[in-house]
């Protein structure tokens, strides 16, 4: 059985895998616009709708995970050292945050003219939706790591309040719309968002849940149970949904209505527990090469999503896009996108053993600037 207080490798495979499939999703433009009516592109578009809830659910589970296991043992400690150790949980997490935010401001800043036009700082892709999301959540997450079962519920009830709402705000216009809905003219009708909060900042909280639940947790059982809770939700929503569908006025349902969301995170909740039950109960598979490279990915994957972008669509280091957008067929699509993931990986190993020297340098320089 997996230890309570372990890694959960299950999260890494998630996100991992995500990363791949979202190489993937990125690489279709890669093919000739003829096969876009082609019945592989239609099914391989309906698999692709999961990998944001994917990352949007694994980006809040970790957060909380790590915020709560640092409270829970820093009631082990007394007095000052205690909350000392939360505060500086609180610190790491704040920064973090802070680079998930740069490097999605630094995605917006190839792929626009930001320095012309600096709204484009502005548009909300999925890094900036996770950078949000995350920060609105954190305060929430320090008040309440030592009472991760009042944590876990907080994240639930906020969760159901952004899918509940999501359909409301579809209406929503001028600046709050940047954040509320995918239309334009936040500011003129050029501007507008990928990844608004409403709904994809639902996944986040409900992954906070999740988080905070398995960090608590005493056994295995406690998982599951969760977990169970979760995935019953999502089915009776599911099943339900042409009821939700007349509940709203007139709405996206594929992006916006509530029983969508549920199709999307039962299925992602499914994917949790089948790896779960793999890291369990067929714990050898940790140590196959396939397991640590989708492990490599789901560990490092907000550098897997810049370089793989870079890799793919930048006018410079391009080289994907600018030779073979728009050129493929079916063989000649997954030898490029066989490539493609393993030249990203190659790019997230090496950056793996150049940032923490980067840090390091960082901080004497830091240290050496304070007197």
């Amino acid at each position: 059985m997996g230890a309570p207080g372990g890694r959960i490798h299950a999260f890494d495979w998630l996100r991992g895998l995500a990363v791949v499939v979202m190489i993937q999703t990125h690489s279709l433009v890669l093919l000739d616009p003829a096969l876009e009516k082609h019945p592989l592109t239609s099914w391989l578009t309906r698999i692709d709708g999961l990998v944001a809830p994917a990352f949007l659910f694994s980006a809040g589970f970790a957060l909380a995970l790590v915020q709560v296991r640092a409270a829970l043992a820093s009631l082990a400690l007394p007095g000052a050292p205690g909350a000392a150790l939360r505060r500086a949980q609180a610190r790491k997490t704040l920064s973090r945050i802070g680079e998930v935010l740069l490097s999605a401001s630094l995605v917006n800043a190839v792929w626009f003219r930001v320095f012309l036009e600096p709204k484009w700082l502005l548009r909300v892709d999925i890094l900036h939706c996770i950078g949000l999301t995350l920060l609105l959540a954190l305060p929430l997450l320090v008040a309440l790591a030592t009472r991760p079962g009042a944590l876990r519920w907080a994240m639930l009830g906020l969760a159901a309040a952004v899918f509940a709402a999501s359909p409301l705000l579809e209406a929503v216009q001028g600046p709050w719309s940047i954040v509320a809905n995918t239309r334009a003219g936040a500011i003129d009708d050029t501007l507008g968002t990928t990844f608004p909060l409403f709904p994809w900042a639902g996944y986040v909280f409900l992954g906070a849940s999740f988080g905070a639940t398995v960090a608590m947790m005493r056994a295995e059982r406690d998982l599951w149970r969760w977990l169970g809770l979760l995935w019953g939700l999502g089915a009776l929503l599911w099943a339900t949904d042409a009821h939700f569908a007349r509940l709203y006025p007139p709405h996206q349902f594929y992006v916006t209505n509530p029983a969508n969301a549920a199709q999307r995170w039962t299925l992602v909740l499914s994917l949790v527990a089948l790896f779960r039950a793999v890291e369990v109960w067929a714990p050898g598979v940790k140590a196959s090469r396939l397991a640590a490279l989708v492990g490599t990915f789901g560990a490092s994957s907000l550098s897997a999503y810049f370089f793989h972008e870079m890799l793919l669509y930048q006018r410079h280091v391009g080289v994907f896009g600018r030779l073979l957008r728009g050129r493929c067929d079916w063989p000649s699509y997954w030898l490029a996108l066989v490539a493609l993931v393993v030249a990203t990986w190659a790019c997230v190993r090496l950056w793996d053993r150049v940032d923490p020297r980067l840090r390091a340098l960082v901080r004497r320089r830091g240290a050496a600037a304070t007197p």
